[in-house]
């Protein structure tokens, strides 16, 4: 294979990031943009070891589940993988996915397994509740969005098909406050200027809008006008709030937050749980689907009224405290010191006493307390997307609790943790949920029960 090199391909499948894959030659080749079922001309755009990279030339067989973007940059953006596939096919592919993963991860008998269709939304637009919009200008205007695919190039982002409304108005709102008022944009080349990145976040169900100014220095120039004026035009704006970022990185926020007008945060309800939302609180961005998971996770748990559940890696404790009503006792453990003070504080403003939240990992807290003759019944998991930590997974084995639910955002990462897991668990069900449509991200929910003898 050589660069430019072009040839006839059949696309087989999706991959884990949304690329038609096939194979020429038992090569196999990545194609962004192609789908299954496609005969195309594939160009090679880059050579690897083990695998090719291409893109479409031409597409001679297009695939009947094939539609037109309805978005105006998602070529240029790469922000969604998937708005060219039918959204009843994109369910499909995401099952697949994670097959995919198991197969290539584990031993297990894949047809035996009971793997569920993947749950979708009815309108799969407009669901993610926050942006966070990088600034730069360019001849004199101010733009916001997101670096286009494998490009430091920003693409202005005006409107966007997955954004909920109140959060694209909020940006355009305030892209234009902040060119009115000549404010300086950081320019990541020289390091020089003020502001670097918009972020807007909505409650959907409680219609509060929080917008926080990301800024290179504490100093922000007109700092009151710029208040008044985002006021004025959205007066559904409850929290303005400045964070200061002054290194250089790609991580969005800095150390130090400032509110510059109205609440420290926003108001955000699941079921029947209320959370306060800071500027830096990690929330799921598709808080409809979320209720969907969550539900989904409360039935793979079998849950009585009896269980001691784990809830680890708890971040604000959103898992546990959906599953207390119907548990005996629920602990949680997060590294992060913040996040176990807030869970400790959600669980309390909800009256639900029978929860206990600590910081440090499961490995240090689940031996502890089992030599004080406490063992759970259950584990939920909900790890980043590496998976599960090593030494996690050894003391699960060790603690055998009866059920391990496992919430993953990479079924690699889920397949590898599950061949892990498999010589003393038996995986029960598989159910994918669809949190993200139009993208090539896929959730789901494992139900492992211990096997007898253990």
């Amino acid at each position: 294979m050589e660069l430019k090199q072009t040839f006839p391909l059949t696309i087989k499948r999706l991959g884990i990031n949304g690329e038609g894959v096939g194979y020429f030659k038992r090569q196999v080749v990545f194609v962004p943009g192609a789908l299954p079922g496609e005969e195309v001309v594939a160009e090679v755009t880059k050579v690897h070891p083990k695998f090719t990279e291409a893109r479409v030339k031409k597409i001679r067989k297009r695939s009947e589940h094939r539609v037109t973007p309805v978005c105006p940059v998602y070529e240029e953006c790469g922000g969604c993988q998937l708005q060219h596939l039918h959204y009843s096919q994109q369910l499909k592919e995401k099952r697949d996915i994670i097959i995919q993963a198991l197969e290539r991860h584990t031993k297990l008998p894949i047809a035996e397994l009971k793997i569920n269709d993947t749950i979708g939304m009815e309108n799969p637009w407009g669901y993610r509740n926050k942006s966070q919009f990088q600034v730069a200008e360019r001849k004199g205007k101010i733009l916001a969005g997101l670096y286009g695919l494998n490009s430091h190039k920003l693409i202005n982002i005006e409107q966007c098909a997955v954004q909920h409304p109140a959060t694209t108005k909020a940006n355009e709102v305030v892209k234009k406050i902040l060119q009115d008022l000549n404010i300086p944009i950081y320019n990541e080349r020289s390091g020089k200027g003020l502001v670097r990145t918009i972020v807007a976040r909505t409650g959907i169900q409680s219609g509060e809008l929080q917008i926080v100014l990301i800024t290179t220095k504490k100093e922000l120039p007109k700092k009151e006008l710029i208040v008044e004026e985002i006021k004025k035009v959205l007066p559904e704006v409850t929290s303005i709030v400045q964070n200061i970022n002054g290194q250089k990185t790609s991580i969005i926020f800095g150390d130090e937050t400032e509110t510059l007008e109205g609440n420290d945060f926003i108001q955000e309800t699941l079921g029947d749980l209320q959370f306060e939302l800071s500027a830096r609180t990690f929330f799921q961005l598709n808080p409809e689907q979320t209720v969907k998971l969550y539900d989904e996770v409360k039935q793979a748990a079998g849950l009585t009224g009896k269980e001691k559940i784990v809830d680890a890696y708890c971040g604000v404790g959103t898992i546990g405290l959906w599953l207390a009503g119907n548990a005996g006792e629920i602990r949680g453990m997060d590294v992060i010191r913040e996040s176990i003070e807030d869970a400790r504080k959600n669980a309390d403003r909800h009256g639900i006493q029978h929860a206990r939240y600590e910081v440090g990992k499961a490995e240090k807290w689940l031996p502890k307390w089992e030599k004080e003759g406490w063992r759970p019944d259950v584990i939920v998991v909900d790890p980043p997307r590496t998976g599960c930590d090593e030494e996690f997974l050894k003391t699960v084995l060790k603690i055998k609790p009866k059920t391990f639910v496992y919430v993953s955002c990479n079924p690699s990462t889920l397949a590898k943790d599950i061949a892990k897991l498999s010589k003393d668990y038996e995986v029960e069900s598989i159910q994918p949920v669809d949190m993200f449509p139009h993208t090539a991200h896929v959730e789901c929910i494992s139900q492992l029960i211990l096997k007898e003898g253990n």
